[in-house]
């Protein structure tokens, strides 16, 4: 992720509600959403540990936007593509080779919280 880039975001990204402090704003999450994320429970033994950091980074960087009910916009590690994910696919190379991707797990992260 690129941190030179800075979005600030006037809605929670999970839940919609309209975000007061700068802390929030800058991290795309209210306190509340933030805590859920940080404590969702997900079987994470099908996923390396370097997926599990780059997903759990994804969603500090608010880089990971739902799109629909399930289906969320993330952005590539070096920021250069954006990608459809759902917690079952991902059109990122690794997603569209059948394997399990980071944007997959960062996905059900988030619906998991």
């Amino acid at each position: 992720m690129n941190a030179a880039a800075t979005t600030t975001h006037t809605n929670c990204l999970r839940c919609g509600r309209t975000l007061h402090t700068a802390k929030s704003q800058a991290a795309g999450y209210g306190p509340t959403c933030a805590r859920h994320i940080r404590n969702a429970t997900v079987n994470l033994t099908d996923y390396k540990p370097h997926q599990i950091t780059s997903a759990r980074e994804l969603i500090t960087d608010a880089a990971i936007i739902p799109l629909r009910s399930v289906i969320f916009i993330t952005v590539s590690t070096d920021g250069t593509e954006t990608y459809k994910t759902a917690p079952t696919g991902c059109t990122c190379p690794a997603g569209l080779k059948g394997t399990r991707c980071y944007h997959q797990l960062a996905a059900r992260l988030l619906l998991a919280a």
